[in-house]
């Protein structure tokens, strides 16, 4: 039996609710001043983001298909779908796909069998633990972003069309890793520029704008003296 109804609590919830939003709110302008002051494809938004970059592809390997029109423009329909979650909880979670596990078998393997003894007999058991070693250390560094993305949970808010700004018909909430996955991307693959020339411009009409208010205020201000 479900218990009773405390409007304390809702208040509580509903408080935090708010508190989330206005972090989400106050994140999204935060990157959109800086898509205004830094070149795209210079950005970094974490210390992870080569291997947020490339989990992402391996993981999703139907966005990177050019001209990359699943980064340009987020399917929320799909991302919200059972299979969506699911796909999404284990790029979360950090768990290995096929893909990945066989670019470990051929990017890192080779390297360390390189260095085992030559006299290792591969008859003898666990003469291939070089490669042993190599996956474990493979998946160690996949640890889940859970353990190292600060807030990778939090409520973030991201343009559904990288081409356009933020706005209520051009905008979702999503998870902090996926707006981290989602935006590394569209910066390294150049889907972020246009968003950048409509940030500079809004600078400008700003600025514009300030210094009219401020000229206007100062006028106002000599008139009355």
């Amino acid at each position: 039996m479900a218990g009773k109804f405390d409007p304390n609590n809702a208040q509580n919830l509903m408080e935090i609710e708010k508190q989330f939003a206005v972090k989400a709110v106050e994140q999204a302008q935060t990157y959109w001043n800086l898509l205004e002051k830094v070149e795209p494809k210079e950005l970094k938004l974490t210390k992870y983001d080569d291997e947020i970059f490339d989990h992402l592809m391996a993981t999703f390997p139907e966005l990177n298909v050019e001209p990359y029109e699943k980064l340009t423009k987020v399917d929320e329909d799909w991302m919200k779908s059972p299979e969506g979650k699911t796909r999404w909880r284990d790029f979360i979670e950090r768990k290995s796909t096929k893909r990945e596990a066989e670019k470990a078998e051929k990017d890192e393997a080779p390297a360390f069998k390189k260095r085992a003894l030559p006299s290792l007999n591969p008859s003898i058991a666990g003469a291939n633990r070089p490669w042993n070693l190599a996956y474990g250390r493979w998946r160690g560094i996949r640890s889940a972003y859970k353990e190292k993305v600060k807030d990778y949970n939090f409520g973030s808010l991201i343009r559904t069309d990288s081409r356009d700004e933020y706005g209520e018909s051009n905008t979702i909430f999503v998870t902090r890793i996926q707006f981290y996955a989602y935006e590394i991307a569209r910066n390294r693959l150049g889907l972020n520029e246009k968003a950048h020339e409509l940030a500079v411009a809004d600078a400008i009409r700003e600025k514009a704008k300030k210094e009219k208010e401020a000229r206007q205020a100062a006028k106002k201000k000599g008139g009355k003296s």
